[in-house]
């Protein structure tokens, strides 16, 4: 089969666009039988494509992964451009890695279409910050639907929440899982680079969040957590680093909030926003600090804590996730809801060494088992039942 790839997302930073580089390199790798074609509104690829895949560069006025962000949306025209191109007669499937970046096609190839997660539709104003936004979002989602041939997702806990929200037959979702690259592991002596040192991170223990700053990230509930934690005794060390985009941010994002929330604590000094990281500085954070925790009112799958657990660092996460399922005893997980369930977790995990030992082992354990090359044959075995 010639297989066409909507591949505007390569470059994006979140964990779908971590996820389609993840499943199609090693898609790559592993089919021999297949031709492939990757279309992109970009110039160039980085980080570069895998061997043997043909790029086919489709001309926009703004990359669509800056384009239909929180803040815009991609022009009709750039919409056209692309769908005419994934429209060529001689794919005979298409792949769209996020619904995010999908347009409608006119085409008899199969259409292979991933949706992440429920999010934006059980939380619409949540994660969608206009009206305007949330119609635009409905309407793709609904096209979406209707030239699916097949729809996949991340976790069994992304395709239930799918199913029961859109009414599908369970069997018509397929799953793809995700995996920590393997930069991610434990580091023999990981020391603080240029960027990481003005952070102190040998002074006390460490708290790290890693994602987006959107709404359903339930942040201002860790503050509160956070700030409760740090005015306990034998907490005086305990700091809080938030990571993740936040001056260049595309998405719907709260840090403006945040940062009022945070300048209101007594603990302000103690929290810290670092703006993003790339993995060779995000893999020495991660073996450094004490406890990844992950808040959310729901994760389609929660990559930012199967990268930590790869390090060997404990996780503490929200239950509304696949994560309990993958990462088992290496997580504590919490009712997202519940205004002491994260406190309290929180608390555990940092008063016990031997606990944090345990959890570190058994997410080590949990994450040698996914790899990009089990989820890139979970891929390649449903594009060939759908052809």
């Amino acid at each position: 089969m010639h297989i066409g790839v909507d591949a505007t997302c390569w470059h994006n930073a979140r964990g779908f666009g971590r996820q389609a580089r993840g499943v199609l390199t090693g898609l790559a790798a592993i089919d021999t039988e297949n031709r492939y074609t990757f279309l992109t509104d970009w110039p160039t690829f980085e980080p570069p494509l895998p061997a043997g895949i043909a790029p086919r560069h489709v001309a926009a006025s703004a990359p669509s992964s800056e384009a239909a962000g929180a803040g815009g949306h991609r022009t009709l025209r750039d919409m056209w451009r692309m769908s005419r191109a994934l429209s060529d007669p001689a794919y005979d499937t298409l792949l769209f890695p996020s619904i995010y970046t999908y347009v409608p096609v006119r085409s008899r190839a199969r259409k292979l279409i991933f949706f992440h997660d429920a999010i934006a539709a059980r939380y619409p104003v949540l994660a969608l910050g206009t009206r305007r936004a949330r119609i635009l979002w409905r309407i793709k989602e609904r096209l979406g639907l209707a030239q699916a041939d097949r729809v996949i997702t991340v976790s069994e806990y992304s395709r239930r929440a799918l199913a029961a929200h859109f009414r599908l037959p369970i069997d018509q979702v397929g799953v793809v899982g995700e995996a920590a690259d393997p930069i991610f592991r434990p580091l023999e002596d990981p020391r603080a680079t240029p960027t990481l040192e003005p952070l102190d991170l040998a002074r006390g223990r460490v708290v790290v969040y890693v994602g987006g700053f959107g709404p359903h990230k339930n942040l201002p509930h860790l503050l509160e957590s956070f700030a409760a934690i740090a005015v306990q005794p034998g907490c005086a060390d305990v700091r809080l680093l938030l990571v993740g985009e936040h001056r260049r941010e595309v998405f719907y994002s709260e840090h403006a909030r945040l940062q009022a929330q945070i300048d209101r604590l007594v603990v302000s000094d103690r929290i810290r926003f670092t703006g993003f990281l790339p993995d060779p500085d995000l893999v020495i954070l991660l073996n450094l600090a004490t406890v990844l925790v992950l808040p959310s009112l729901m994760e389609g799958l929660g990559l930012p804590a199967l990268e930590a657990a790869a390090c060997g660092c404990p996780v503490v996460a929200t239950r509304e996730s696949a994560l309990p399922a993958l990462l088992g005893e290496g997580g504590t997980y919490i009712d997202p809801h519940d205004p002491h369930a994260l406190r309290d977790a929180l608390m555990q995990v940092l008063e016990s060494a031997p606990r944090r030992r345990r959890m570190a082992a058994a997410g080590l354990e949990a994450t040698g088992r996914l790899t990009w090359e089990r989820a890139a044959r979970e891929l390649l075995a449903i594009i060939r039942e759908a052809g």
